[in-house]
């Protein structure tokens, strides 16, 4: 056997090489897995609150196992038979939907803030950018009407690039359809709580994401409609660096709480606490 024979054991046992670092997207620190998952995601070097499933935020504003899901069978629609380059929206959002087991990119449910019974509807940007499509209006719009009849506060978090235009016209509707269950609520003196998460932009924030009776944002989400470049190339002026964050609209009166993700749940029950909520 030559020297430089190298000798492969076939029943050697392959040893996966599993990631033990997470890396923070804001500040790239290096965060150990288990040390980010029980921060909730945040970096505790820059305050960075990352994106969170619909399950993770459940998780922490409602009491456990108390969250019982709404209409999970509502899902996307193709009115415009859509396609393009890339393939068709049907296939896409069917791809989205096995790789996520998501129907829709919100899901909606109700559970208990520390013994408070609440609706929520809860956006999950995994399901193509947390869009605001047919299937999502209607979902928000069951949710608004769950809780008018059983006299229930609502809760919207938001986590969305804006409407799905690849449903053309119906996307946009679901602006005002789903401004308008909303007013239902505002007329039973019902109290909605709007929570707005990195990002909230495009036809949510234009829509159910700005009516809220409370306004809480997480830290340094980005919110607003159109981009910053966009703006800038319009108006030819250049925007304050924290334009569109969760601190520079509260400074201008369009947000009224930053809570860190630890303190949501806590918050929400002092709010539904003082609204008379039971």
């Amino acid at each position: 056997m030559g020297w430089f024979t190298k000798i492969e054991k076939t029943d050697a046992k392959q040893e996966s090489k599993e990631e033990i670092w997470t890396q923070c997207p804001s500040c790239k620190a290096h965060i150990h897995n288990e040390e980010w998952e029980k921060n909730l995601k945040v970096c505790d070097r820059c305050n960075y609150h990352d994106r969170m499933t619909w399950q993770e935020r459940a998780d922490v504003m409602f009491d456990p196992k108390t969250f019982k899901e709404l209409n999970p069978k509502v899902t996307f629609s193709d009115p415009l038979k859509f396609s393009d380059a890339k393939g068709s929206y049907a296939e896409k959002a069917v791809e989205t939907r096995q790789k996520t087991g998501l129907n829709e990119s919100v899901v909606t449910g109700e559970g208990k803030i520390d013994g408070i019974k609440a609706v929520a509807a809860i956006m999950d940007f995994r399901f193509l950018g947390g869009s605001l499509a047919s299937g999502t209006g209607e979902k928000i719009l069951l949710a608004a009407l769950y809780a008018l009849k059983h006299k229930r506060p609502y809760i919207i978090v938001s986590a969305s690039g804006g409407a799905r235009m690849h449903e053309g016209i119906v996307s946009l509707m679901q602006m005002p359809k789903t401004c308008a269950a909303l007013a239902l609520l505002r007329e039973a003196k019902l109290p909605y709580i709007s929570i707005m998460t990195d990002p909230t932009t495009g036809g949510v924030s234009a829509s159910f994401a700005m009516v809220g009776d409370i306004h809480i944002a997480e830290p340094k989400a980005l919110i607003g409609f159109a981009g910053r470049r966009v703006i800038e190339e319009t108006i030819k002026q250049k925007l304050p660096d924290d334009f569109q964050t969760a601190e520079y609209l509260l400074d201008h009166g369009f947000v009224d709480l930053i809570v860190p993700r630890k303190e949501m749940k806590a918050t929400l029950h002092k709010i539904l606490t003082y609204c008379g909520c039971k």
